[in-house]
């Protein structure tokens, strides 16, 4: 592991990295497919914890556009998340990585309660830690909960894993001129409205001093790379 820049990390996956084609759902083959690429990683030995989001199962803007309520929504997302950190738990456990989910939302017949020191027991002894159910408060997005999370816990960087190869000026799929930024500072990301995070978690970042690094997670060597200390993806720090 000493040619790694850091020890422990906090990975902030997209509900819809599990999805199928259609944008939804759980795949069970994009799944195993995460779980290998956290595998490779964590047989380096570096300690994982993860993050995942819900999108693939419920989004909240689609009910409030309906009247619902926005606290109501916020606990449905909560919940589709443990479902989502139980299928990465189940695929890892297949390819014999050790994983616990922990919820912030207490459910003990499916997953532990968070607790702080017992989240970092578990990193100590190479277990994969996916933290289920946001922060356990509407109002706040799984970015916000990988940004708490990852200071609660001491990560050395929050890893946000996209499909594109770093942070733009504008959408490389739409604009061909698109300029990629090697490096950011928290301000810059903020000013120019960059779609890196949401703005609490990057302002929680900036203050605890948790770099973000924006990496490929589809690219087979872009993570690793990343975690070296290479120049890969988009750097965001103070």
């Amino acid at each position: 592991m000493g040619d790694f820049k850091y020890k422990r990390i906090l990975l902030k996956l997209s509900g819809e990295t599990l999805a199928s084609k259609s944008g939804y759902g759980i795949d069970v083959d994009e799944a195993e497919s995460i779980a290998g690429r956290i595998k490779e990683v964590h047989e380096t030995g570096l300690e994982i914890a993860v993050v995942i989001g819900a999108g693939n199962l419920w989004r909240g803007k689609q009910g409030l556009e309906h009247g619902m309520d926005r606290s109501t929504a916020d606990y449905m997302g909560m919940l589709a998340t443990v479902m989502n950190s139980m299928a990465l738990m189940d695929a890892l456990e297949r390819q014999g990585v050790y994983t616990r989910v922990l919820s912030a939302i207490e459910m003990r017949a499916i997953a532990e309660p968070y607790i702080r020191r017992r989240a970092i027991r578990h990193l100590e002894k190479g277990r994969v830690v996916i933290f289920g159910a946001g922060t356990g408060n509407p109002f706040f997005s799984t970015d916000t909960a990988a940004a708490l999370r990852a200071t609660e816990i001491d990560a050395d960087v929050v890893i946000k894993a996209t499909k594109v190869d770093g942070v733009y000026d504008s959408d490389p799929k739409k604009n061909p001129d698109a300029v990629k930024f090697d490096s950011l500072t928290y301000i810059d990301v903020l000013n120019r409205r960059l779609e890196v995070m949401d703005s609490t978690a990057i302002t929680h970042c900036m203050e605890n001093k948790v770099p973000i690094l924006v990496v490929n997670m589809w690219d087979n060597h872009a993570l690793l790379a990343a975690l070296r200390g290479e120049v890969v993806g988009t750097f965001v720090h103070g």
